[in-house]
């Protein structure tokens, strides 16, 4: 009762076939075909993919499975890459033999022998692409198709994000399809599916139903002859142009005149129910298992060979069942599975869960022990309602899950097995582990998996149960993963009371490892709040502890803070030499978190000396080892390398390198994350996102004490409220992040450029101040910058060559707050971040000495100065200062590039015409508002009338768009048109 014509979804399919063509030419992308159930989803697909076949295009095909959240890592990614295997397809052997170890993981029988590092996901993730990138390099690109991304588990949603920010010029084209009316509020695909709807590269494809003559088109097909009209009718009435309900109702019937079936359900059991017993068994049994292979039907259907054989011809030939590529059968429709399972009685289906798990047992007894095997095992043993059974079960399968790092499969798992320990007689003995070791087992995989909550809760509870034990050391151990948790959660208090909670259960007298690994702790996280004495003092005492004991993670870890203590407070070849120690140890021997840490300090301190390009070759190189280091390294390197990208001008890499939306964001990486789009959304001017992204960051920060946020939050928050021209709100961001900082930490770098933003905010309350004559305000403002700028001198005593650009920039604010002449103090801030290749902070001080030299009726050197500005601000992409030069080259009438801005009202040509359209007598009556002159002294001057005087001057105000004339005298001094008083 299928359609051999492929029937409408031509816009849908060319769209699909473009993008094929765009990854042969190497513009690889995702595309997702979302519909609901049986509206033809899998057709669209199966199309693309028998027309890419025919132009060699290499094709992989997998499906998820319905086994619940978090129990089956990679499942569609095994299907897809399982017959490269089998088959020995010799692009295995292109890759790097690194990059295989990883592949090893999922598709046991590589022959190459994995280490625990290989096995990474990002490890895992990196082998993937490599095999993809390998399979498109070919005469034609490599095609990948998922199936129903909404059963998808934790492990593969977050390959896919990996290639949406990954994918660059390899000529691969993912398909996903997913039921969208499958997708509650909260279901685990949206994140993704917001995640890439942001993405430029990837492609939403919506499926509708059949309109009726689609549907026609439909039953031609199927019937072979042109249908009665009818009969479309009828069966579009029913089926409202569901093509799959289409299909059931018809072969319920030829005419479609029968009772109409109250639910989809029932009209799909029709089907299964004109089927012989024999089929009918076999179907129920892959009811309860998506897919199973002949051994396995043979071992628990109950079928005679032959018997066996004859039914699954007659499932295959009904078109319910399909024999798959890998040797596997399973339903052709999941609505087809699951209106099947549902039909089981209780009993029955108990049963039949509880004969799938005993076979899958012998299967692991006899070796087969991966994740994909122990997590259905799993399952089978939940559905059987066998509780020691699905205990013993969970655990083992979320080892399997932790051996291949699919840590939110394992977390899920390792809870199961948790809610099941009172259930069940001698839990321990079934898990082979107490109850703290599961619970320790499970807060790693929270950690890793980016449930820092769960991760607490596993902790506590683990401590409410060695409470009242003995055992010290792992008191001290749970609390040092607490203490981690409690950091990312932000509550920074709380992670030094527990650290000094969990020094005083070691014996003060004596030197331990695990008192090296607290210091180490201590004087990590002191360093990131910028109490750079304090975080010396523990890393020197971490390390006089950790060295005699052969410690070299500690040794690592305290190095690292001590280097950034030792450059916060002048040393910075001293902490240059202290992390490249610890990155040597680190590398030496394989600690992959400590070595991305080393990297990422080392990158940042050089950053902060000026010099971002050495930076950026380091967080580069890093992200070669990257991907076998924790997925918050990774993420901070992609960040990092945005942040560097942007201070050197090259904003379009920097948007490229910013990782997607990812729950797995929290704590710290979040708001290194916010902070990163922040910063980019303010340079380009959209104040939209930037107001998104500053809420956002203020949530992420919620009690942190970090000063490498807290100080860009009030910075970005102030330029928010200045750019809106709300003085009050940017002062109030600008004294709370202060308040936050000055006095916990010593991050003069920090404090420098804060102060130095409040004071771009008391430049523009200055200048507004005495447009609108008042003094009050005027005084106010000078005030506050002589505050500032105090506050700028003192801290930049102490820092390096960008301290000193910060410097020059807060000075020449301040002559901007207070009225003076600062074109030669913006000639100098300009220089000073020229020395440290900083583009964007120099064109903003081109545009400000542009200012400046207009005022001074100088417009050979505004327009210079103005030209070179703009230029540098439409390379990088700042419209905002693009939109203020060329406001300011026209209101001042500039010339820029040889270019006059136009001639009208008569003017002479080489006279600049005046873009508010005043005439030569109104530019003179303008001139004399500006100085102060009354309508009386303006006619007396110009030999004209008072009342004229005073019809110019409303003229010249509804020209201008302001509202009084000292707005129309501020407009005038600003842009050139009358001198400065």
């Amino acid at each position: 009762m299928t359609s051999a014509r492929f029937v409408g979804r031509s816009r849908q399919l060319a769209e699909l076939e473009a993008a094929l063509r765009d990854a042969a030419e190497g513009r690889p992308s995702l595309a997702l075909i979302a519909g609901e159930s049986g509206v033809g989803k899998s057709r669209l697909a199966d199309e693309l993919v028998l027309r890419a076949r025919e132009t060699g295009v290499v094709v992989l095909w997998g499906d998820c499975v319905e086994l619940g959240e978090g129990e089956l890592p990679y499942a569609p990614l095994l299907g897809a890459l399982r017959p490269l295997v089998r088959d020995r397809d010799p692009v295995l052997e292109t890759l790097p033999p690194q990059l295989r170890a990883g592949l090893d993981s999922l598709l046991p029988g590589l022959g190459t022998k994995m280490d625990p590092e290989s096995a990474a996901q990002a490890r895992v993730f990196e082998g993937l692409l490599a095999l993809l990138d390998a399979l498109g390099e070919a005469e034609a690109p490599a095609l990948l198709v998922i199936e129903d991304l909404h059963w998808s588990d934790s492990s593969t949603r977050s390959f896919l994000s990996f290639l949406a920010r990954t994918l660059c010029r390899e000529r691969v084209l993912v398909v996903g399809t997913y039921r969208s009316d499958e997708l509650h509020r909260r279901h685990p695909l949206r994140p993704l599916l917001a995640e890439l709807g942001r993405d430029p590269g990837a492609r939403l494809i919506e499926l509708p139903p059949f309109t009726r003559e689609e549907l026609g088109e439909q039953l031609e097909g199927i019937l072979a002859a042109t249908p009665d009209p009818g009969l479309v009718e009828r069966l579009y009435a029913r089926s409202e142009g569901n093509a799959l309900y289409t299909e059931e109702i018809l072969a319920a019937g030829l005419d479609g005149r029968g009772a109409l079936p109250p639910t989809l359900r029932d009209a799909l059991m029709l089907r299964v129910e004109g089927l012989s017993s024999s089929a009918q068994e076999l179907l129920r049994w892959l009811a309860c298992q998506p897919a199973a292979d002949h051994e396995l039907l043979v071992q628990v259907g109950g079928l005679e060979p032959d018997e066996l054989l004859d039914a699954l011809r007659e499932a295959v030939a009904s078109q319910i069942a399909v024999a798959l590529p890998d040797g596997q059968y399973a339903f052709r429709h999941a609505l087809l599975r699951e209106v099947v399972h549902d039909d089981l009685l209780p009993g029955e289906r108990t049963e039949m869960h509880a004969a799938l798990a005993r076979a899958l047992e012998e299967r692991i007894s006899f070796g087969d022990s991966g994740a994909h095997v122990t997590a259905q095992a799993a399952h089978h043993w939940k559905a059987a309602g066998d509780q020691p059974a699905a205990f013993a079960a969970a655990v083992r399968a979320a080892g399997a899950a932790e051996r291949v790092n699919a840590f939110a499969e394992a977390q899920s798992l390792l809870e199961r097995a948790l809610e099941l320990w009172d259930r069940v007689p001698d839990p321990e003995r079934l898990a082979g582990a107490g109850r703290v070791e599961l619970l320790e087992r499970a807060a790693s995989a929270a950690d890793s998996a980016g449930d820092p909550v769960r991760q607490e809760a596993f902790l506590r509870r683990a401590l409410g149960l060695v409470e009242e034990s003995d055992d010290d050391l792992r008191k001290v151990r749970l609390l040092h993963a607490l203490a981690n948790a409690l950091w990312h959660l932000n509550r920074q208090d709380e992670t030094f009371e527990v650290l000094e909670r969990a020094l005083a259960l070691l014996d003060a007298d004596e030197q331990s490892r695990e008192r090296a690994s607290l210091l180490g702790s201590m004087a990590k996280k002191r360093m990131l709040q910028a109490r750079f004495g304090e975080a010396e003092r523990y890393a020197r005492e971490a390390l006089t502890v950790a060295r005699p004991l052969g410690n070299r993670e500690a040794e690592a870890r305290a190095l690292n803070a001590l280097g950034v203590a030792m450059s916060g407070q002048g040393d910075l070849e001293g902490g240059i030499e202290s992390l490249r120690e610890s990155l040597a140890i680190a590398r030496e021997h394989g600690l992959a978190g400590e070595e991305g840490s080393a990297l990422l300090n080392l990158a940042d301190l050089l950053n902060m000396a000026g010099r971002t390009e050495e930076g950026l070759a380091v967080v580069t190189d890093g992200m070669v080892s990257a991907p076998k280091s924790t997925h918050r390294t990774t993420g901070w390197f992609e960040l990092m390398i945005s942040e560097f990208n942007f201070f050197l001008g090259s904003w379009d890499e920097a948007v490229r390198h910013i990782p997607a939306p990812n729950s797995r964001h929290y704590g710290p990486t979040l708001a290194y994350w916010y902070t990163v789009r922040s910063m980019i959304a303010l340079g380009r001017g959209d104040l939209a996102t930037a107001a998104q992204d500053v809420d956002g960051l203020t949530r992420a920060l919620r009690g942190s004490t970090e000063p490498q946020f807290v100080a860009p939050l009030g910075i970005f928050a102030s330029e928010l409220a200045r750019r809106r021209a709300d003085f009050e709100v940017a002062r109030a961001a600008v004294d709370e992040a202060l308040d936050q900082i000055e006095y916990c930490s010593d991050d003069f770098i920090r404090i420098t450029a804060l102060s130095a933003a409040g004071l771009r905010v008391e430049g523009d309350a200055g200048q507004v101040a005495r447009d609108r004559r008042d003094p009050e305000a005027e005084e106010a403002a000078r005030d506050r910058a002589e505050r500032l700028l105090e506050r700028v001198q003192l801290a930049a005593a102490l820092g390096g060559p960008v301290e000193a650009a910060e410097q020059a920039t807060a000075e020449a604010e301040y002559a901007r707050a207070v009225g003076d002449e600062s074109a030669g103090l913006w000639s100098a801030a300009a220089e000073a971040w020229e020395s440290v290749r900083r583009p964007y902070p120099v064109a903003y001080s081109g545009w400000r000495r542009a200012e400046a030299l207009a005022a001074a009726r100088d417009r050979d050197g505004a327009a210079e100065a103005a030209a070179d500005a703009l230029e540098i601000a439409r390379g990088l992409g700042s419209d905002w200062l693009a939109a203020e030069l060329e406001s300011l080259v026209a209101r001042a009438r500039l010339r820029v590039d040889g270019e006059e801005p136009g001639l009208t009202n008569g003017d002479e040509p080489g006279e600049p015409d005046d873009p508010f359209g005043l005439t030569e007598r109104e530019r003179q009556v303008l001139e004399l508002v500006a100085s102060g002159a009354t309508n009386r002294e303006i006619g007396e001057q110009l030999h004209m009338a008072e009342k004229t005087a005073s019809v110019h001057v409303s003229r010249i105000l509804g020209k201008l768009d302001v509202r009084s004339r000292t707005e129309a005298a501020a407009v005038a001094h600003r842009h050139g048109m009358a001198p400065t008083p």
